[in-house]
C-alpha cells in the first residue's frame, strides 16, 4: 500500500513539474502565415457582407451565421496545423503547451458564443452590439494567452479591446452592423499578431511554408 501511495505522489509531482515547465515555455503553434490569412479574410468578408447579408438588422441570425462561418474558415488552417504538429506528432512538453494554450483561450470563445445565442434568441434588437462583444471576448482570450506568447502579443489584445469598446459605444444607429465594425478590428488585429509571430519565429521561418 505504501509503495502505491509513493508511486501516486511521484506521478503527481511529475505531472505538476511538467505543467509548470510548460507554463514557463512559449507556445509556437500560432504561425504567421495562417494568422495573416485570417486577417486578410476579415477584410474580404467585410467587403462581401453587404452582398451576402444585405439587411443584417432584420436578420441577426444570418449576420451572426455569416461571421461565424468566416471565423471558422479563418481558424481551421491554424487548428489543423496545431493538431498535426503540436499535438498528434509532438513530444509531451509540446502537448502540454498546446493544452495550456487551448485551455486559456477556449473559455473566452465559449463566452462569445453563449452571448451570441442569448442576444439573437432573446434580445435581437441588441444585435448591433455583437461585434463589440465578440471583440471584447477575443481580446480577453489574447490577454489570457499572453503568458505563452511573445510579449508584444499584449498590444494585439489592446487592439481587440479598443475595437470592442468603440463598437459598443458608437456602433448603433446609422453605424449599426457596419461591415468594418468587424473587418477593421479583426483584420488589423490579426495582421498585427502575424507580424509579431513572424518576427518572434524568424529562425524557423522555413516552417511557414509547410
Amino acid at each position: 500500500m505504501r509503495r502505491n501511495v509513493d508511486l501516486h505522489d511521484a506521478l503527481t509531482q511529475i505531472a505538476e513539474i511538467r505543467r509548470r515547465a510548460a507554463a514557463a515555455g512559449e507556445f509556437r503553434g500560432y504561425r504567421a502565415v495562417p494568422v495573416a490569412a485570417a486577417g486578410l479574410l476579415a477584410f474580404v468578408a467585410a467587403i462581401l457582407q453587404p452582398r451576402v447579408v444585405p439587411e443584417p438588422a432584420a436578420n441577426v441570425w444570418a449576420y451572426s451565421g455569416y461571421w461565424a462561418a468566416v471565423a471558422f474558415l479563418a481558424a481551421a488552417p491554424a487548428a489543423v496545423r496545431i493538431y498535426l504538429r503540436d499535438w498528434r506528432d509532438a513530444h509531451d512538453h509540446a502537448r502540454e503547451l498546446t493544452r495550456l494554450a487551448v485551455a486559456q483561450f477556449a473559455p473566452c470563445l465559449a463566452a462569445g458564443a453563449l452571448a451570441t445565442v442569448a442576444v439573437i434568441r432573446h434580445s435581437p434588437e441588441f444585435g448591433w452590439a455583437l461585434p463589440g462583444l465578440w471583440q471584447l471576448c477575443f481580446g480577453l482570450g489574447v490577454f489570457a494567452s499572453c503568458r505563452l506568447l511573445p510579449r508584444a502579443t499584449v498590444f494585439a489584445g489592446v487592439i481587440f479591446l479598443t475595437g470592442g469598446t468603440v463598437n459598443l459605444a458608437y456602433g448603433r444607429g446609422d453605424l449599426a452592423y457596419s461591415p468594418w465594425a468587424m473587418g477593421l478590428p479583426f483584420g488589423g488585429g490579426h495582421l498585427f499578431l502575424a507580424a509579431v509571430f513572424y518576427r518572434n519565429q524568424e529562425p524557423t521561418r522555413v516552417d511557414e511554408t509547410e
